[in-house]
């Protein structure tokens, strides 16, 4: 998953950072509302953890320029204020949860999984997909009900593209999805081409009814076979 923090207290956003990173997450942070919406704009996320009191605005505004802008990512209000009207106008404004500071990095770590349970999986515990099912919390990959080891990356992108199956993807946000926004830097999408080629030779071992077919000139898409 691909979580964007917004958050002005250093020491705060780096333990976030830490944690979610540690859970597997692809982290980009952000210390203002400015640099926040760059960010937004510019690259999908699957959640954002916005925090209301910024040092250049209000978390709400930021909100409401998210949802102006049809972002779909599910968003969790942070914030020190425990007021009921702010959690009223959060949730009123789109946001998907709220979370008063202070807090246990565990619960944390179990909202953002339980938005994107609600936003990309139908509020299950697992997707599911030809004969392929995922469960994304325990990082588990079963084909026909036997289990299949992947690598760290190859679970990231086998997971992305269950979660939008028979759509296709630029290989550009798969790289933005998986890696970072910091792949802007990179000179080519090699790395991508051996990821992909472990994961289809994997899946094809394993008897899987679907496949990660290329889109020439474009991409990749999901499909069953």
């Amino acid at each position: 998953m691909k979580i964007l923090i917004i958050e002005d207290d250093n020491s705060l956003r780096e333990l976030m950072h830490k944690a979610l990173a540690d859970d597997s997450h692809v982290i980009e942070t952000a210390a203002n509302a400015k640099t926040a919406m760059m960010k937004a704009e510019v690259y999908d996320y699957d959640c954002i953890l916005l925090d209301i009191m910024l040092p250049d605005g209000n978390g709400l505004d930021v909100l409401r320029q998210l949802k102006a802008a049809r972002k779909q990512a599910g968003v969790i209000i942070i914030s020190a204020k425990d007021s009921i009207d702010d959690k009223v106008a959060g949730l009123d404004l789109g946001a998907d949860d709220y979370l008063t500071k202070p807090f246990h990095i565990a619960e944390l770590s179990a909202r953002v999984k339980s938005v994107f349970r609600r936003k990309q999986q139908h509020g299950e515990h697992f997707i599911e997909y030809g004969n392929v099912k995922m469960l994304p919390d325990t990082r588990q990959t079963f084909i026909d009900g036997k289990p299949i080891e992947l690598l760290k990356k190859e679970f990231d992108i086998l997971h992305f593209f269950m979660t939008r199956p028979e759509r296709a993807v630029s290989k550009g946000t798969l790289a933005e999805a998986i890696w970072g926004d910091y792949i802007d830097q990179a000179d080519n999408y090699d790395f991508i081409y051996a990821q992909m080629k472990n994961l289809r030779k994997r899946l094809a071992e394993a008897q899987a009814d679907i496949e990660i077919k290329t889109v020439h000139g474009y991409g990749y898409k999901l499909e069953r076979q």
